[in-house]
C-alpha cells in the first residue's frame, strides 16, 4: 500500500515537473529548429533530407524538454509516435538512413553525413560524453558497427553499435507472423516509442499507416536512461545522404512526457511527393483540311531524323531482360551524361574497357561508365543475371554498382563515382600526393571488411577474382571501397564453386589458381594479402628488373622477416609517422594471407578480427617459414612439399599469357 502511495506521489511529482506534450498533423507551424538540408514544404511535409549526397538534416523542437526528476535524477517516462518515408532515388537501393534522437543540443553541430546518420563522427562515435540516445533506421550495413543487414531498426545510446536491432516489420497480432517492412519502399510507415520509468525499459513498434500499433514491439530494451540522458534534452530527427541518396521525410509527430503521445490523424498528414518528373512529350496535331508540300516534307525529315536518333540511341533489349527494371540504364541517358563518351570524361582505361565520368541528367547523381566489348552472345543471360546480382550487394567498403546497359556490340556497367580515384595513384604517384599511415590502414581493414562481406555476409558467396590496388577507390572521406566486380563469380554458400579460366592479374593469382583454374575465397585471401603487403611497402607485387630477375615483394617482405628488420622494407613515403605494431601486423598478415597453402591461409572473417586487435596473429616463427619464399614447413593437415612463390611466378606466366581477356570469353 505504501509503496502504490509512492508511485502515484512519484508519477504526480513529475508529471507537474516535467510535462511537455505536442502533437503534429503536419509541420506548417510547427515549433522546429532546422539545419543542413531540413525544410518544411508548403504542404507541411518535413523533409529532412533531399537527393543531395553526402549531406545530412536536423529537425529538433525548439523549445528543450525537461526529462529527469530533479529530486532524485530519475529520468522520466516518455512517449512519442511519427509517421515517416525514406524515398530513394533508385527503387532498390537508398544511401544510410533516419533516426529519432534525444540530445544535449538542439542539432549535432560535430557530426557527419553518411553512415553517422548525422549524429556522431569519425572521433565521438561511441563516447559515453555525447549523451544521446537513438533509434535508427538504417538502410546500409555497416560491418563496423555489426549492423544485421541494411534494413533494420535498432536502439543506438551515444554511437551507432545498436543495444539491440532488428529487421524492419511487425508482429501481426494473435499470430506468431513476422511481416517484413522495406525501409526505402517510399511508402509511409507508424513509429511508437515508449520508454517507461518504472521499468526502465524502451519499446521500439513499427507499422504501416494502416496498421493498428502491433501488441508485440519490435524492439524492447532494458535500461536505465537516467545516467546517459542530461536533465534537460532536445528531442527531434536526424538524417544524412551517401552515394547515392534518399529523401527522409517525417509527416506528423506527437510527443509526451509522463504519459501517452496523442495518436495522429492520418487523414491530416501532408501527402508525399510523387515519383520523379513527370516527363511527356507534346505532340503537334494538324487539322488543316489541306496540308502543303512543305509542309509534308518538313514531316517526313522529321520522321527521318526522329528514327535515325532512335538508331542512335537503340538499345539491345531481350525479354528475359524486362524483369531488371530499375537496373537497366537507357543508352541514352548515359550517353547525355557523359557528353556522348568524349575523351575529355575518360577516366581510365585497360584491359576491360574504357571508364568514363558522368551525370545522370534527372538525378544529378555522378556516375562512372565502364564500357566493354561483347561480341559473343554466349552465356550472356547468365552473366548479365551475375551483373544485377551483384547490383544487390551493399556495403560501405565496396562501390556500388548501379547497373547495366546493352547496345549493339557494347555492354555499359554503370558504377557509383568515387571522387578521389584509384588508390594506386597514391601509392606510385607524384611524391607530394599520398597517404598517411592511418589513412592506410583505414584503407586495408575497409577492403578486408568488404570481403568479409562477399565471401560470408552475403546471400550468396562472391569471389572478386581481382584485388588490387587500382581497383580500390577511394571516396571524399578517403575510404577504400573494392570495386570493379567485372570478373566476379557467385556462387552459393556450402557449395564449390566451378572450375573457370585463369583471371585475375600477375602478382595476386594464387598458385592453385594456375594449376586447377578454380576461383576460390582462398584465392581472394591470397589477392588481399598481395594487396596488404602493397598498401604497406608502397611497392608493386613484382616489379620488374631488366638485368636480373623480377623482383618478387613477397620473397623480399619474407626476407626482411627473417632478418628481424621487418618494419625497413615500409613505405619511406611514412617517414616517422606510423603506428609500428600496425605496420608489423599487416606485413606479418600479408605473409601469412600469402601462403603457398590455400588452407594455411586464414579465412577473411579472420583477418578482419586480427586487423581489429580481436584476437592476435599468430607467431610466424613457431609456423616454420623456410628460405626461398613463403613456404612453410610440415604442419598437420598441409602439403609439405609448398611451391616457393618466386617458383609459382613462373608458372603463373606460363598458364597465363594473357590476363587480359574478354569478360565473356571461356568460363563466363
Amino acid at each position: 500500500m505504501l509503496y502504490s502511495l509512492a508511485v502515484v506521489l512519484s508519477l504526480l511529482v513529475n508529471s507537474v515537473a516535467g510535462d511537455v506534450n505536442f502533437t503534429y498533423n503536419g509541420f506548417r507551424s510547427a515549433n522546429l529548429s532546422l539545419d543542413g538540408l531540413a525544410e518544411v514544404t508548403s504542404n507541411g511535409l518535413l523533409k529532412l533530407t533531399n537527393n543531395t549526397r553526402l549531406q545530412q538534416g536536423h529537425a529538433f523542437y525548439s523549445s528543450p524538454v525537461k526529462l529527469k526528476n530533479s529530486t532524485n535524477g530519475t529520468a522520466f517516462s516518455f512517449t512519442t509516435t511519427f509517421v515517416f518515408a525514406i524515398l530513394p532515388q533508385y527503387p532498390t537501393f537508398s544511401g544510410h538512413g533516419m533516426a529519432f534522437v534525444i540530445s544535449p543540443s538542439r542539432g549535432r553541430p560535430d557530426a557527419m553525413a553518411m553512415r553517422y546518420l548525422g549524429l556522431f563522427n569519425e572521433s565521438d562515435n561511441g563516447n559515453y560524453t555525447n549523451r544521446v540516445v537513438a533509434v535508427e533506421f538504417d538502410t546500409m550495413n555497416n560491418f563496423e558497427y555489426k549492423d544485421i543487414n541494411d534494413n533494420h531498426v535498432g536502439i543506438d545510446v551515444n554511437g551507432l553499435t545498436s543495444e539491440v536491432s532488428h529487421g524492419a516489420g511487425y508482429f501481426v497480432d494473435g499470430t506468431s507472423q513476422f511481416t517484413n517492412l522495406t525501409l526505402i519502399s517510399g511508402r509511409p510507415m507508424q513509429v511508437w516509442v515508449e520508454y517507461t520509468s518504472l521499468d526502465q525499459r524502451m519499446n521500439v513498434t513499427l507499422a504501416p499507416i494502416n496498421v493498428p500499433k502491433p501488441k508485440v514491439p519490435l524492439l524492447s530494451l532494458s535500461k536505465d536512461l537516467s545516467p546517459i540522458v542530461n536533465d534537460t534534452v532536445y528531442v527531434g530527427f536526424s538524417s544524412s545522404t551517401g552515394s547515392p541518396a534518399a529523401s527522409h521525410c517525417v509527416l506528423g509527430w506527437s510527443f509526451m512526457i509522463n504519459g501517452q503521445a496523442e495518436e495522429l490523424d492520418i487523414t491530416r498528414l501532408p501527402k508525399l511527393p510523387r515519383g520523379g518528373p513527370n516527363q511527356t512529350l507534346k505532340y503537334l496535331t494538324i487539322g488543316l483540311p489541306l496540308i502543303s508540300p512543305t509542309l509534308v516534307f518538313a514531316t517526313v525529315s522529321g520522321v527521318v531524323y526522329f528514327i535515325k536518333r532512335k538508331r542512335k540511341f537503340a538499345d539491345v533489349v531481350e525479354d528475359w531482360e524486362l524483369v531488371y527494371g530499375p537496373q537497366r540504364f537507357k543508352y541514352k541517358d548515359l550517353y547525355v551524361a557523359t557528353n556522348g563518351f568524349k575523351d575529355k570524361g575518360l577516366l581510365g582505361s585497360g584491359g576491360f574497357g574504357r571508364v568514363y565520368r558522368g551525370t545522370l541528367p534527372t538525378s544529378k547523381l555522378e556516375i562512372a561508365v565502364k564500357k566493354v566489348s561483347h561480341e559473343s552472345r554466349q552465356g550472356m543471360k547468365e552473366f548479365v543475371a551475375e551483373i544485377v546480382s551483384i547490383g544487390r550487394l551493399r556495403h560501405r567498403n565496396l562501390v556500388q554498382l548501379l547497373g547495366y546497359c546493352r547496345r549493339k556490340g557494347e555492354l555499359l556497367l554503370v558504377y557509383d563515382y568515387m571522387p578521389n580515384g584509384s588508390l594506386d595513384k597514391y601509392l606510385y604517384g607524384q611524391p607530394n600526393v599520398t597517404l598517411n599511415w592511418r589513412q592506410r590502414f583505414r584503407v586495408i581493414k575497409g577492403v578486408a571488411s568488404g570481403l568479409f562481406y562477399l565471401h560470408e555476409e552475403w546471400e550468396q558467396v562472391v569471389i572478386h577474382r581481382d584485388v588490387k590496388a587500382s581497383n580500390v577507390l577511394l571516396d571524399s572521406e578517403l575510404n577504400g571501397r573494392l570495386g570493379d566486380f567485372g570478373l566476379a563469380r557467385l556462387y552459393d554458400h556450402g557449395t564449390d564453386p566451378h572450375t573457370t579460366r585463369v583471371m585475375g592479374t600477375l602478382g595476386y593469382i594464387a598458385p592453385e589458381h594456375t594449376r586447377t583454374g578454380k576461383a576460390a575465397t582462398s584465392t581472394d585471401v591470397f589477392a588481399f594479402g598481395a594487396f596488404s603487403l602493397e598498401v604497406a611497402c608502397g611497392r608493386r607485387p613484382i616489379e620488374p628488373r631488366a638485368e636480373t630477375e623480377d623482383l618478387i615483394l613477397v620473397d623480399l617482405v619474407f626476407s626482411f622477416w627473417q632478418r628481424g628488420e621487418i618494419l625497413e622494407i615500409r613505405d619511406p613515403k611514412l617517414g616517422t609517422d606510423f603506428v609500428a605494431k600496425e605496420v608489423e601486423l599487416v606485413l606479418k598478415l600479408g605473409l601469412l594471407c600469402s601462403h603457398s597453402d590455400p588452407k594455411a591461409r586464414p579465412s577473411m572473417r579472420q583477418v578482419v578480427h586480427y586487423l581489429e586487435g580481436d584476437v592476435p596473429l599468430p607467431d610466424l616463427s613457431a609456423l616454420g617459414l623456410t628460405v626461398g619464399g613463403l613456404t612453410f614447413a610440415h604442419r598437420e593437415g598441409f602439403d609439405d612439399s609448398a611451391t616457393p612463390y618466386s617458383s609459382f611466378m613462373d608458372k603463373a606466366y606460363t598458364h597465363s599469357s594473357s590476363i587480359a581477356e574478354s569478360l565473356l570469353s571461356g568460363g563466363r
